[in-house]
């Protein structure tokens, strides 16, 4: 039995949503981006994404933002954060695989994630993510948001 087998993940409820937006705001890459609460709150509520919670009971770990027809008309993976208390006990990583499960249809998801974050990117490459392209001066001046991109089977 691995320590995750009671992490739930189910949509946000309308009162995740200042949860969630005060995580981002408080996490990287948020903080080197400049993004406040507003402006995260904003990037939750964007038009065609859906918002999930991993919780253990009534503990939020952490979210995923997706959006279904994102890159090339593939589900795109919009954001993830796991609450610090979290991080490191394979949350983000059932995030993922609950992205990868969600559009039985789909062969292709995609993300970005910062240059500067490293630790994300270690994340999705262990997962099975490859580079393929790279947006400078995307999320702000003088970084670059790196595009990635994982077949699913």
């Amino acid at each position: 039995m691995n320590s995750n087998d009671d992490v739930v993940i189910g949509p946000a409820a309308e009162a995740d949503y200042d949860w969630c937006a005060r995580l981002m705001a408080g996490t990287e890459p948020w903080i080197t981006l400049g993004r406040d609460v507003p402006r995260c709150t904003a990037s939750l509520r964007r038009p065609h994404a859906e918002l999930f919670l991993a919780r253990r009971g009534a503990q939020r770990l952490g979210f995923i933002l997706l959006q279904a027809q994102g890159v090339a008309g593939s589900p795109y993976v919009a954001s993830v954060a796991v609450a610090a208390e979290a991080r490191g006990l394979g949350v983000g990583s059932e995030l993922l695989h609950f992205a990868e499960r969600r559009y039985p249809a789909a062969r292709h998801i995609f993300l970005c994630v910062s240059d500067f974050n490293t630790r994300a990117r270690a994340l999705y490459e262990r997962r099975g993510y490859t580079l393929v392209g790279e947006l400078k001066d995307y999320a702000a001046p003088g970084r670059s948001e790196l595009l990635m991109h994982k077949v699913i089977e």
